[in-house]
């Protein structure tokens, strides 16, 4: 007799896989297409920051990687292109980290054996019927396109560099980033407390990014301190250089039914980046995935015993509850990204000084920290 399942998940990255396993928790038999790597798939230099939600999510199934692949972040330091900054502290938010930085591939490794031993999981190399089809496959999404889901995109005129250093002096488990006329650059501690490693993610103009993702391994670093102040002293490249265009990007509609001609029935939904981007300047990109994971997991755990997991009602509800968390960061992170690529003289002058009264308004840098972390 052939397997017939709950749901068919589109997608096997890290929104996919943290999503077939909080399913499969809830008793749900779980299709995750998975499509073989390819074997000269290059290393991943990629790095995320996970806030306090993510963790706790990723924790309970079994999937956090230990503490030399989950840098704990104690310290925040953001610097603006005057003389201007905002940090943020651990301790005064009564928490033993403002965020974790994840190595990618240790976490897709963790999330692949915690896949392995669920028995209520199934990996397949193609979609299956299913009730519900959830597309996890990210912004190019394939299926998205398949099913006609206009997806609006606003370019930013950015191209986003990633790669590792190795530092001469260690991080100290501080994560920082800087505001400039080349872009947002960002240094995210790895390697544990004791580390002297950082993830980059380089926001750069998508004029020079090209240039710099094909410079000298020499004249890229010096360029690398020299927008860093030397923060963290000489540096030395340790991996390769992978870039991608930034946008901000919503779909219009994050669920339906599937369409007859496809030659599957039941209904369809969004989940992660398939669903929206946003700028990485505040290392939200996953957390809001995560977040989407744990919103459809509680409202299909929550349905009625009449209703299906393709229920478009719940699937609506999912909908309106995502679309509503994501405009205000949204909007947030697309202001603060365009404040910052101005470069006339008074909007330097405005953005530094709002940055100092930030600083100085703890009540506001609390809310907006605790927001970070997946706390409110």
């Amino acid at each position: 007799m052939a397997q017939t399942f709950d749901i068919c998940i589109r997608g096997a990255g890290i929104v996919g896989r943290a999503l077939a396993l909080l399913l499969a928790r809830e008793r749900l038999r779980v299709a995750l297409v998975a499509p073989p790597r390819p074997a000269d798939h290059p290393a991943d230099v990629r790095a995320y920051a996970l806030n306090t939600a993510s963790q706790q999510l990723l924790d309970s199934l079994r999937a956090w990687p230990d503490a030399l692949h989950a840098t704990a972040i104690e310290r925040m330091e953001v610097h603006g292109d005057g003389n201007s900054q905002a940090q943020f502290d651990a301790r005064a938010q009564g928490q033993e980290a403002l965020t974790w930085i994840v190595d990618v591939p240790a976490l897709e490794q963790r999330l692949a054996e915690a896949v392995r031993y669920q028995p209520l999981i199934e990996v397949v190399a193609a979609p299956v019927a299913a009730p519900l089809t959830a597309i996890c496959e990210g912004r190019a999404s394939t299926t998205r396109a398949e099913l006609g889901v206009e997806f609006d995109v606003t370019p930013y005129g950015q191209t986003a560099i990633a790669t590792r250093l190795d530092c001469a002096l260690p991080h100290a488990q501080v994560a920082r980033q800087w505001f400039s006329p080349l872009g947002i650059l960002a240094f995210l501690p790895l390697g544990g407390p004791q580390g002297h490693s950082v993830a980059v993610v380089w926001s750069a103009p998508a004029e020079s990014a090209t240039q710099w993702q094909q410079a000298d391994p020499q004249a890229f670093t010096d360029l690398l301190g020299s927008i860093s102040n030397h923060a963290l002293g000489e540096l030395t490249l340790q991996g390769p250089r992978v870039a991608w265009p930034l946008q901000q990007a919503t779909a219009r509609r994050w669920c339906g039914l599937m369409p007859q001609a496809s030659g599957h029935t039941g209904s369809w939904v969004l989940v992660g980046d398939a669903a929206h981007n946003v700028h990485p300047l505040a290392g939200q990109g996953l957390n809001l995935g995560l977040a989407d994971v744990q919103a459809l997991g509680h409202i299909l755990q929550q349905r009625k015993e009449w209703q299906g997991t393709g229920d478009l009602r719940l699937l609506r509800r999912y909908a309106r509850t995502r679309k509503a968390a994501l405009l205000p960061l949204g909007l947030a992170m697309d202001g603060i990204q365009q404040l910052f690529t101005r470069t006339e003289p008074s909007l330097q002058v405005l953005r530094n000084w709002g940055m100092n009264q930030f600083e100085r308004c703890a009540p506001l840098k609390h809310w907006v920290t605790q927001q970070a972390m997946g706390l409110r």
